[in-house]
């Protein structure tokens, strides 16, 4: 069955938007919301910018290389030593940051059902969410999982977005939030979390190897017209996907506020942002924000082993076959340590906080790593970065890197 028309233009850039809007984008947003109100809304615009930038240099990597970010250290590093310690380092961060994800991916979407159905048993739901997430990896189809993919993500936006325009939103706020860039007392960490949930590592590696699928038939063709048109194509499926997650963002921070700012409700965890819509559109709130939490948590749940096989293979020169043995241990191992550390009982916020932390510390690595790769003459020829892309990539890096000194600068002195 053919998809409609509309959401064939999706690509793979949609899987970095079901990547990043996750149980971890949901509660950061949520929590900014709630305690800032619409403040922090340009911080969700620089982040898909910031997102934007990387992918597309990810994915313009792909089309013309045919290989994935990965694969791309062995020909970057010359050096033996340098180039293994570089794959080790890798793929063990990619691997261990992927199941702390996943661990707070399956806790969120377990928290989805709970808001919608009542129930309350977190380890028999997250172990039946982790199982569902490995089964439809274990498909082995790239087409397949995307048009998965494609309901999912719609699913989640569709639900989120009507949850926001049915609560009353002050628009003069809601806009002076986007272009008004400020950090109120105690908003640094909601700013550095709101970036570490939408500019993640590994949606680097995913986004490489899944242009490389696509495209791979028109890469053989050695046209170059080809060639830049699939780059064109690849352009504007990125933005048109992570702009649609950019907006369930604002959505969700949107509804936070309307919901919790300057009221008496109190926001502690992800059952609360359910509970509190309440008063403003009853029980049907409740049910559409678990449905919209568990579909965020789902797709999460997918890309994220997806992401760390990919990774895996483009370091170590595997096939990028889904039915791969190897490609599946490291899959099925990312969801079986997700799976176990979600159904122990830990908090969900707890998971994700720490997800983000890890988060933190690969992005501004893996940023720089991928800029040498894009300015490599031999590897890219003319499709090498400009000074354009050179230019937002580098201010995104020193972005992010200030306000992380800045941030543990903060928890130094506090302490």
């Amino acid at each position: 069955m053919k998809l409609p028309k509309f959401f064939r233009r999706f690509g793979p850039g949609l899987l970095v938007t079901a990547a990043f809007i996750g149980p971890g984008t949901v509660t950061k947003a949520t929590t900014a919301g709630a305690n800032f109100g619409h403040t922090l809304l340009w911080a969700v615009g620089f982040s898909v910018i910031a997102t934007i930038v990387f992918q597309e240099m990810a994915s313009r990597l792909g089309i013309v290389t045919g290989r994935g970010l990965g694969e791309a250290i062995r020909p970057t590093i010359r050096n033996a030593f340098a180039r293994g310690l570089a794959i080790v380092l890798v793929v063990s961060a990619i691997i261990v940051g992927n199941a702390a994800y996943q661990a707070g991916n399956i806790a969120g979407a377990a928290v989805g059902i709970s808001a919608a159905t009542g129930m309350q048993h977190q380890a028999v739901v997250s172990i039946v969410i982790g199982l569902a997430a490995w089964g439809i990896l274990m498909i082995g189809h790239y087409r397949s999982l995307q048009r998965i993919l494609v309901a999912l993500v719609v699913t989640m936006s569709s639900v989120f977005l009507l949850t926001a325009f049915s609560v009353p939103i002050d628009w003069r706020s809601f806009a002076l939030g986007w272009i008004k860039p400020t950090i109120p007392d105690g908003g640094l960490k909601e700013v550095l979390a709101i970036i570490g949930t939408t500019v993640v590592p590994y949606n680097l590696f995913l986004h490489a190897t899944a242009s490389s699928e696509k495209w791979s038939g028109e890469k053989e063709s050695v046209s170059d017209e080809t060639v830049r048109d699939a780059i064109q194509q690849s352009r504007g499926d990125t933005i048109l996907s992570v702009g649609l997650g950019g907006l369930v963002t604002a959505a969700v921070m949107a509804t936070a506020a309307a919901a919790f700012f300057r009221s008496d409700a109190g926001f502690t965890n992800l059952a609360d942002a359910a509970r509190q819509l309440e008063p403003l559109l009853g029980n049907h709130a409740r049910w559409l924000f678990g449905v919209g939490l568990f579909a965020a948590g789902l797709t999460s749940t997918i890309t994220a082993p997806l992401a760390a096989a990919y990774a895996a293979a483009g370091c170590f020169g595997w096939p990028i076959d889904l039915k791969d043995w190897r490609l599946r241990t490291v899959f099925t191992t990312v969801v079986v340590f997700g799976t176990s550390f979600a159904a122990s009982g830990s908090k969900p916020t707890d998971i994700i906080t720490f997800a983000q932390i890890a988060n933190g510390l690969l992005l501004p690595l893996l940023a720089i790593f991928l800029l040498a790769v894009m300015n490599n003459a031999a590897l890219l020829g003319k499709h090498r970065n400009h000074w354009i892309a050179n230019t937002l990539g580098v201010l995104t890096v020193v972005v992010v890197t200030v306000l992380g000194l800045r941030s543990l600068v903060s928890v130094f002195f506090s302490g």
